[in-house]
């Protein structure tokens, strides 16, 4: 597959290491570069965790510390057999003059590997990400090189990194006191009391698009008719009795998995106590 046809699909906790290390650069450091893990598959390069590399750069060269990115790699390869090199990270808004001699060390790690840019200035206010691969350029026999040249670049998450984020988003803000602002995790049955409250505010927005079509208020677009449409067709077909009985045994089930866990927990309480307890 050419290069060209990859799509770059970057984890949330990437750029938080992105940012950590950029934070954490040198004073006479402008810019930070790290390798890249994941996996390859059918043209997409899922990105799920990476590390800084210290370097200096100079007008002239680049100076990496390579034998530090071999041991981090080793290390990361116990922990996670399953993330490979897939290319490298700087921080910034493009590619300079020295991208390309970094470029070539790793494309002799991996094949094709990508350059993702992470703009830690906030340049137009946001953290903007790109993602680039180098095609090789020139005659046979003659002068080759290579050029930049972009690639789709996406974020994505797992569930749990989802809900991570959306506790995160909570402690955005300055407390009363001016201090942190602390969020404890919710409850199960507090999630499901979120999550609904915000199912119902999105249905409730889709079905105000849908009526402002009908009255010809907004211009309709295919493209949001067609995912209703799948939308619509995921709804499983039951009857109001068999919905009534599903959502009943899920209730169960959930009160009967927070009843053993508090139960748990209070057994160990008790078993902390009964430790300090004078013996005969």
């Amino acid at each position: 597959m050419s290069a060209l046809n990859l799509t770059v699909r970057v984890h949330p906790v990437v750029l938080f290491q992105v940012v950590d290390a950029f934070e954490r650069r040198n004073a006479d450091s402008h810019r930070v570069i790290g390798t890249l893990l994941g996996s390859v598959d059918k043209g997409v390069v899922e990105v799920t965790n990476c590390f800084c590399v210290p370097h200096k750069e100079h007008d002239d060269q680049v100076e990496a510390e390579l034998s530090y990115a071999l041991d981090m790699y080793d290390l990361n390869r116990k922990v996670n057999p399953n993330e490979s090199v897939v290319g490298w990270w700087a921080t910034g808004n493009d590619v300079t003059n020295h991208s390309s001699v970094i470029h070539e060390y790793y494309a002799r790690e991996c094949n094709n590997p990508v350059h993702v840019t992470v703009d830690t200035s906030l340049q137009g206010g946001r953290m903007g990400l790109r993602a680039y691969v180098c095609i090789q350029l020139g005659v046979p026999g003659g002068k080759t090189g290579c050029m930049f040249t972009p690639i789709p670049v996406e974020l994505t998450s797992y569930e749990p990194e989802t809900f991570g984020l959306k506790l995160l988003q909570k402690t955005v803000g300055v407390s009363p006191a001016h201090r942190p602002k602390t969020v404890p995790p919710m409850l199960d049955l507090a999630q499901i009391s979120e999550a609904s409250t915000k199912l119902q505010s999105l249905l409730d927005l889709i079905l105000k698009y849908v009526d402002d079509v009908i009255a010809h208020k907004v211009t309709p677009d295919n493209a949001v008719g067609r995912q209703l449409l799948d939308l619509i067709h995921s709804v499983p077909h039951m009857t109001h009795e068999q919905f009534t009985q599903m959502f009943n045994a899920n209730v169960r089930n959930l009160l009967l998995v927070i009843t053993l866990s508090q139960l748990i927990k209070t057994q160990l309480q008790l078993n902390e106590k009964l430790t300090f307890l004078p013996t005969a």
